[in-house]
């Protein structure tokens, strides 16, 4: 049997335009190449908004189980065909979704779980099978999609054993999308909590009350041009941070300490050029890419680390510089740039250190935890990745019940979790109060 013999239905792309009009009034989610991971790692938030006719809305319009592949694309070391899964999750977040014209959308028969197929599909792309099908067209790299359907085997697995294995899998991948679904949540909180703190400047006042709509007295300093609590004043990021240079690591052997770039994580290496907590600041690219660490880890010379010169300071210099305007100091005339001596002449709000330090007490458990579950993430990425081959091929059978039960009790464990760290945010009088989960 091959893959074409179990599709009912091929639904086509469309890109659409970009407004509105007669023509186009239908809004629709449309997802592309650079789509497919993050959905398939349950983020969807930048899934761009299109206008179709109404006639493609109509015909191509994706649901539940239905299965996006790209067509174009891919590298010299990475094949077209990637696939992901519409979860019932995406089409109740964005409605309508549809397929960019890069891709195509599959639609199982009955007689298949799409669940399934869609780990099959990932087993033999991570076999480099689609490397054997890939056309170039004016440089981008395109996937022979009908030839491929037409060419690969799937064996006759049985509905039940397409269920077992999909049900395996997807206990795997659900604790990883509660672990992602818990991160997002703290990040949201911490980013809340500073925009509490340090702009709405509703921090705790010695009483437990948030300070300005308590009353709290408001100052206006000339040099920010606006008005701060009583007992704050400017400062500037040389006041909170020492910059440093990021170093060649091309010499070093492979390890296990992260290599930061502009563009983010790049290899693991056997050295590390600092240890604690750092802001890393872009040098050069993505100017907007910066990051907080706590780690031993190794920069690159596109991307500055930093050594607190105040405690807390990583942390409120990070959430800060989500309201710098980091334009204004590109120093390129080609490649975005930047230099030190223009990120330590950034103006903050300086607090009181006990602000600092508190915003340092309350945020250290949750950035903890979110690392604990990138851990597990990783963890059980690979758990899947060497599961998924031995599932396929028959190496090993369903996984007997009590590995399901543990699978179980560690969903449940970390709901838990996730309750007992979200519930002081919804707590008003007590949410000030709390310094620690």
């Amino acid at each position: 049997m091959k893959l074409k013999d179990i599709i009912e239905e091929y639904i086509s792309g469309d890109w659409g335009n970009e407004d509105f009009s007669p023509e186009t009034p239908c809004a629709v989610y449309c997802v592309r190449g650079a789509d497919i991971v993050p959905i398939s790692n349950d983020q969807f938030n930048d899934i761009p908004l299109r206008y179709v006719s109404k006639r493609t809305k109509d015909n191509k319009t994706l649901r539940a189980g239905d299965l996006v592949i790209e067509k174009s694309g891919g590298s010299p070391v990475q094949s077209t065909g990637r696939i992901t899964y519409i979860s019932q999750e995406l089409i109740d977040s964005k409605q309508s979704v549809v397929c960019s014209n890069f891709c195509t959308s599959i639609r199982i028969k009955d007689s298949w779980n799409s669940k399934f197929i869609y780990y099959y599909w990932q087993y033999i792309y991570n076999s480099g099978v689609f490397f054997n099908f890939e056309g170039k067209t004016s440089g981008l790299k395109n996937l022979q999609f009908d030839n491929a359907i037409a060419s690969i085997d799937i064996p006759e697995y049985t509905l039940e054993q397409q269920t077992e294995i999909a049900d395996i899998l997807s206990k795997l991948e659900s604790k990883m999308t509660v672990n992602r679904e818990i991160n997002r949540n703290l990040e949201a909180m911490a980013r809340q909590l500073y925009d509490y703190w340090f702009v709405q400047f509703d921090f705790p006042d010695e009483n437990g009350r948030p300070y300005k709509s308590s009353g709290g007295k408001m100052v206006w300093n000339e040099k920010l041009k606006r008005k701060i609590p009583e007992g704050w004043y400017a400062a500037l990021m040389k006041d909170f941070l020492v910059i440093g240079n990021g170093k060649n690591h091309k010499d070093l052997e492979t390890g296990i300490y992260p290599v930061y770039g502009s563009g983010g994580l790049m290899r693991y290496v056997n050295d590390f050029l600092f240890s604690g907590e750092s802001v890393l600041l872009p040098r050069k690219g993505s100017l907007s890419n910066f990051m907080y660490v706590n780690e031993p880890f190794w920069t690159v010379d596109t991307m500055f680390y930093t050594k607190e010169k105040l405690k807390g300071a990583a942390k409120y210099i990070y959430y800060s510089m989500r309201y710098v305007d980091i334009t204004r100091y590109d120093s390129g005339t080609g490649v975005p740039s930047m230099t030190s001596i223009s990120y330590y002449a950034m103006p903050f709000v300086k607090p009181t250190n006990d602000i600092v330090k508190l915003f340092d007490e309350i945020l250290s458990p949750w950035i903890a935890q979110i690392k604990r579950n990138e851990v597990q993430i990783k963890n059980l990425t690979k758990q899947r990745d060497k599961l998924l081959p031995m599932l396929m091929n028959g190496q090993v059978s369903v996984m007997p019940s009590e590995v399901n039960c543990d699978l179980y009790f560690a969903i449940c464990h970390t709901f838990i979790n996730f309750e007992y760290v979200i519930l002081p945010l919804y707590t008003a009088e007590g949410f000030f109060k709390h310094s620690s989960t």
